[in-house]
């Protein structure tokens, strides 16, 4: 069934049936709700002005993923560069201290500790754990989003897990 961008009920068909996901993708590369759900408003505005036209609802879904996960990466990029200027004008780091309990605090640093080993993975290896362990995408569906071969997603995906748990074992974190 071909998908037409600009058909407005073939766009709510596929916003209802992506949204989920492309918000889980936006979610998990910039851990921020709001900042996720802008990012996925602009890759629908895009899908629904460029009228295209998709062979099947996998296809549009797939595209919509590459794109809300190129704006997401991007707005992580610019958000880095604008924190280290921000901090070379405030020489000095910030302390908050945490008034929450000994376990909440330990799932804090555990919940960082993994953001940031994920944050530090090539991004081959980053794009197959977000969209697989955060968007929750089978191997298939990966393999159609980036183009690529299912074996080659599942080798990324092994590879990503061995990285991950060398960086995390280094700085002896305790993951939940």
């Amino acid at each position: 069934m071909e998908i037409r961008s600009g058909d407005e009920l073939a766009f709510r068909q596929v916003y209802n049936e992506v949204f989920p996901v492309v918000m889980k993708v936006a979610y998990h590369v910039t851990y921020n709700q709001d900042v996720a759900e802008d990012i996925c408003q602009d890759a629908f505005i895009r899908f629904y002005d460029k009228d295209m036209s998709f062979p099947s609802m996998d296809d549009a879904k797939f595209w919509l993923i590459r794109v809300v996960k190129n704006l997401a990466i991007n707005h992580v990029k610019r958000k880095m560069r604008e924190s280290a200027s921000l901090e070379k004008v405030m020489r000095g780091p910030q302390v908050n201290p945490f008034k929450d309990g000994a376990s909440e605090l330990i799932l804090k640093e555990s919940t960082a500790a993994v953001r940031k080993a994920v944050s530090e993975l090539p991004e081959i290896y980053k794009t197959v754990i977000v969209l697989r362990e955060y968007a929750g995408l089978n191997y298939k569906e990966i393999a159609g989003v980036l183009k690529i071969s299912e074996s080659n997603v599942k080798v990324r995906v092994h590879r990503a897990r061995k990285e991950l748990e060398a960086m995390l074992n280094r700085e002896e974190v305790n993951v939940p």
